[in-house]
């Protein structure tokens, strides 16, 4: 009876450390690096802000290309901005829609998101209600992948 009870114990108090381990992740703040001149970051991060309802810190003191080599981002995808979220690398203006996605769904193959370049009518890129079509790329060990389209 006793070696039940603890095992219930164990379990309850390994549920309990988990949860507070995620609860801490979630409370850092959101790393982004920019170039100091870049005006559309400030953008995306206000976008950020507001619809993943979580703080972003901005840094401008490494160089963009040792930011994206060291987080593993495909040239390829590059963009104006790196951000850093919940252990993912979020390259450009990808919407919070699926960042929000990532995050839920926490696939492990995935290393990051990106859209590359600078699309019209992505979040931080709105311009007088003109679009562009993009696609939202996944990233990994597995090579790149469509996560989703635009418009």
């Amino acid at each position: 009876m006793k070696i039940r009870s603890l095992r219930q114990r164990t379990i309850v108090l390994i549920g309990l450390l988990a949860a507070a381990c995620a609860n801490a992740a979630q409370a850092a703040p959101y790393m982004m690096y920019r170039d100091a001149g870049c005006g559309c970051c400030m953008a995306w991060g206000a976008h950020a802000r507001e619809h993943l309802d979580h703080e972003v810190e901005v840094r401008e003191d490494v160089p963009m290309a040792t930011v994206k080599s060291q987080l593993g981002v495909p040239a390829a995808l590059a963009s104006c901005h790196t951000t850093v979220i919940g252990g993912y690398v979020i390259e450009g203006h990808v919407p919070a829609r699926e960042i929000n996605r990532l995050l839920k769904e926490r696939p492990r193959d995935i290393k990051g998101l990106a859209v590359a370049g600078m699309p019209l009518g992505s979040p931080g890129m709105e311009t007088g209600g003109r679009t562009q079509p993009y696609q939202v790329i996944a990233f990994g060990d597995f090579g790149q992948r469509t996560y989703a389209a635009y418009p």
